[in-house]
Protein backbone atom coordinates (compact mmCIF):
# COMPACT_ATOMS: atom_id res chain seq x y z
CA UNK A 1 0.00 0.00 0.00
CA UNK A 2 2.79 2.72 1.18
CA UNK A 3 3.38 3.93 -2.50
CA UNK A 4 2.04 7.32 -2.09
CA UNK A 5 4.80 10.38 -2.26
CA UNK A 6 3.71 12.08 0.73
CA UNK A 7 4.51 8.63 2.29
CA UNK A 8 7.99 7.78 0.72
CA UNK A 9 9.12 11.17 1.76
CA UNK A 10 7.99 10.65 5.22
CA UNK A 11 10.06 7.12 5.08
CA UNK A 12 13.15 9.30 3.67
CA UNK A 13 12.93 11.54 6.68
CA UNK A 14 12.28 9.01 9.14
CA UNK A 15 15.97 7.17 7.47
CA UNK A 16 17.52 10.75 7.88
CA UNK A 17 16.82 11.09 11.50
CA UNK A 18 18.04 7.41 12.31
CA UNK A 19 21.06 8.40 10.92
CA UNK A 20 21.40 12.33 12.20
CA UNK A 21 20.40 10.71 16.11
CA UNK A 22 22.69 7.24 15.76
CA UNK A 23 25.70 8.62 17.40
CA UNK A 24 23.68 10.34 20.13
CA UNK A 25 21.67 7.37 20.62
CA UNK A 26 25.29 5.46 21.10
CA UNK A 27 26.84 7.89 23.13
CA UNK A 28 23.65 7.34 25.40
CA UNK A 29 23.87 3.70 25.78
CA UNK A 30 27.30 3.90 26.33
CA UNK A 31 27.33 6.11 29.35
CA UNK A 32 24.06 4.47 30.62
CA UNK A 33 26.34 1.13 30.44
CA UNK A 34 29.52 2.68 32.33
CA UNK A 35 27.00 4.08 35.20
CA UNK A 36 25.19 0.78 35.57
CA UNK A 37 27.53 -2.37 35.68
CA UNK A 38 25.51 -4.79 36.29
CA UNK A 39 23.53 -4.71 32.84
CA UNK A 40 23.78 -7.75 31.02
CA UNK A 41 24.91 -7.96 27.10
CA UNK A 42 21.54 -10.10 26.48
CA UNK A 43 19.44 -6.95 27.80
CA UNK A 44 21.98 -4.46 25.47
CA UNK A 45 21.20 -6.78 22.32
CA UNK A 46 17.47 -6.10 22.96
CA UNK A 47 17.68 -2.75 22.43
CA UNK A 48 20.49 -2.12 19.93
CA UNK A 49 21.68 -3.89 16.93
CA UNK A 50 24.77 -5.33 16.90
CA UNK A 51 27.26 -4.99 13.88
CA UNK A 52 30.01 -7.36 13.11
CA UNK A 53 33.05 -5.86 12.20
CA UNK A 54 33.91 -6.06 8.23
CA UNK A 55 37.00 -8.12 8.36
CA UNK A 56 35.25 -11.01 10.12
CA UNK A 57 31.85 -10.50 7.89
CA UNK A 58 34.01 -11.37 4.88
CA UNK A 59 35.47 -15.07 6.91
CA UNK A 60 31.66 -15.59 7.87
CA UNK A 61 30.64 -15.23 4.22
CA UNK A 62 32.82 -17.41 3.07
CA UNK A 63 31.85 -20.14 5.63
CA UNK A 64 28.36 -19.64 4.95
CA UNK A 65 28.55 -19.73 1.01
CA UNK A 66 30.12 -23.47 1.76
CA UNK A 67 27.45 -24.83 3.73
CA UNK A 68 25.00 -23.44 0.85
CA UNK A 69 26.11 -25.42 -1.63
CA UNK A 70 26.03 -28.64 0.59
CA UNK A 71 22.83 -27.75 1.90
CA UNK A 72 21.28 -27.54 -1.78
CA UNK A 73 17.68 -28.73 -2.72
CA UNK A 74 16.74 -30.17 -5.27
CA UNK A 75 14.00 -27.96 -6.89
CA UNK A 76 14.72 -27.38 -10.49
CA UNK A 77 11.34 -28.31 -12.02
CA UNK A 78 11.41 -30.52 -15.44
CA UNK A 79 9.31 -28.46 -17.69
CA UNK A 80 8.47 -29.47 -21.60
CA UNK A 81 9.27 -26.62 -23.50
CA UNK A 82 6.83 -27.04 -25.99
CA UNK A 83 3.86 -27.36 -24.04
CA UNK A 84 4.96 -25.90 -20.29
CA UNK A 85 3.54 -28.67 -18.90
CA UNK A 86 6.25 -29.74 -15.36
CA UNK A 87 7.00 -33.35 -14.55
CA UNK A 88 3.45 -33.46 -12.57
CA UNK A 89 1.26 -32.24 -15.83
CA UNK A 90 1.13 -28.60 -14.14
CA UNK A 91 1.47 -25.20 -15.89
CA UNK A 92 3.39 -22.22 -14.81
CA UNK A 93 1.69 -20.15 -12.23
CA UNK A 94 2.03 -16.87 -14.22
CA UNK A 95 -0.10 -18.47 -17.20
CA UNK A 96 -3.76 -17.21 -16.93
CA UNK A 97 -6.14 -19.97 -17.96
CA UNK A 98 -6.26 -18.86 -21.59
CA UNK A 99 -3.22 -19.07 -22.08
CA UNK A 100 -3.85 -23.14 -20.60
CA UNK A 101 -6.94 -23.64 -22.76
CA UNK A 102 -5.04 -22.62 -25.99
CA UNK A 103 -2.25 -24.85 -25.30
CA UNK A 104 -4.79 -28.03 -23.77
CA UNK A 105 -6.81 -27.69 -27.33
CA UNK A 106 -3.19 -27.32 -29.37
CA UNK A 107 -2.51 -30.42 -27.69
CA UNK A 108 -5.70 -32.36 -28.19
CA UNK A 109 -4.98 -31.07 -31.82
CA UNK A 110 -2.41 -33.06 -32.15
CA UNK A 111 -3.41 -36.37 -30.39
CA UNK A 112 -6.66 -36.12 -32.43
CA UNK A 113 -4.57 -36.71 -35.55
CA UNK A 114 -3.05 -39.96 -34.79
CA UNK A 115 -6.06 -41.45 -33.34
CA UNK A 116 -8.19 -40.84 -36.70
CA UNK A 117 -5.55 -42.39 -38.95
CA UNK A 118 -5.70 -45.49 -36.79
CA UNK A 119 -9.08 -45.51 -36.77
CA UNK A 120 -9.41 -44.91 -40.76
CA UNK A 121 -6.52 -47.66 -41.09
CA UNK A 122 -8.43 -50.52 -39.00
CA UNK A 123 -11.32 -49.50 -41.18
CA UNK A 124 -9.64 -50.07 -44.72
CA UNK A 125 -8.69 -53.50 -42.81
CA UNK A 126 -11.91 -54.58 -41.72
CA UNK A 127 -13.10 -54.17 -45.58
Amino acid sequence: MAKSLRSKWKRKMRAEKRKKNAPRELSRLKSILKVDSDVLMKDVQEIATVVVPKHCQEKTQCVVQDEKDDMKMETEIKRNKKSLLDQHGQYPVWMNQRQRKRLKAKREKGKGKSKAKAAKAAKGLAW
